[in-house]
């Protein structure tokens, strides 16, 4: 199984939308797709229409009581896509994990035991913290919505540092997948200033694909679905059929779905 996090220690840049309508692409191609919200907010769950009271397991289980991925994923209304859900009790796990065995191994030794499914996306919290921790080692490769705004860069520093120290010490095959612009408004200067940045500083690691301020995209989490189900013909559907396209592109050739 492939497994990817979509992670930024900022919130507020796109990483649960990403993260469902990828999955939902995904699924629409054929992929037996899990994912796995592992941000307390719950609203990557939230968007694929699961409500809160609707989820007897998740994340918090597999991390705290060693649950395995079996027990705790259930079907989406989405064909192909199962999920883990996140509850409120996932607000408690940092400080719980902090005296657990092999705190930062939890995720991906459930997820090894995952047979079911051939790629899963982790959508994690805005932090940095062992929720996140524990994405990263669990993941073959890291996805970075970034928001097209002035301190972007600064807030990408940091987590690349943090993704060094990973693979110094809990993940050494952790790669980045690419860093996907979100937010991106033409109608305004800076935004072109900070894409061409980031795109200077970091060249093929930028997907080519780019999502766009989208009042679409903000209504479909109420209605509990990916907006490429609730308007597939928007401008921010478009975006992300274009970013899955290139993105399974950059999945390594032996791994990818038939």
């Amino acid at each position: 199984m492939i497994t990817i996090a979509i992670a930024n220690q900022k919130g507020g840049v796109g990483k649960t939308t990403t993260a469902i309508n990828i999955a939902t692409a995904l699924a629409a191609t054929g992929w037996k797709v899990l994912l796995v919200d592992l941000d307390p907010q719950g609203n990557a769950s939230t968007g694929v229409g699961l409500n809160a009271a609707d989820r007897d397991r998740s994340s918090y289980d597999i991390l705290i009581d060693g649950a395995g991925v079996a027990e705790c994923a259930v079907p989406t209304r989405i064909p192909g896509l199962d999920l883990v859900p996140a509850t409120v009790d996932l607000s408690g796990a940092e400080v719980e994990l902090v005296s657990v065995e092999d705190r930062t191994g939890r995720l991906r030794a459930a997820l090894a035991g995952d047979t079911t499914h051939e790629i899963c996306l982790i959508d994690c919290p805005p932090s940095l913290g062992l929720l996140t921790l524990n994405a990263m080692a669990a993941a073959d490769s890291l996805l970075v919505p970034l928001q097209c705004e002035f301190f972007a860069l600064e807030g990408l520093s940091q987590l690349l540092q943090t993704v060094e120290r990973v693979q110094e010490r809990f993940n050494p095959d952790l790669g980045i997948l690419g860093i996907v612009l979100t937010m991106f408004d033409r109608r305004n200067r800076l935004t072109d200033q900070v894409a061409d940045d980031v795109r200077s500083c970091l060249r093929d690691l930028v997907f080519e694909a780019v999502i766009p301020r989208n009042v679409r995209l903000s209504e479909a989490p109420s209605h509990g679905l990916p907006a490429l189900i609730y308007d597939h013909a928007c401008t921010g559907s478009q975006a992300y059929m274009k970013l899955a396209r290139e993105l399974i592109a950059r999945l390594p050739e032996q791994r990818k779905a038939a």
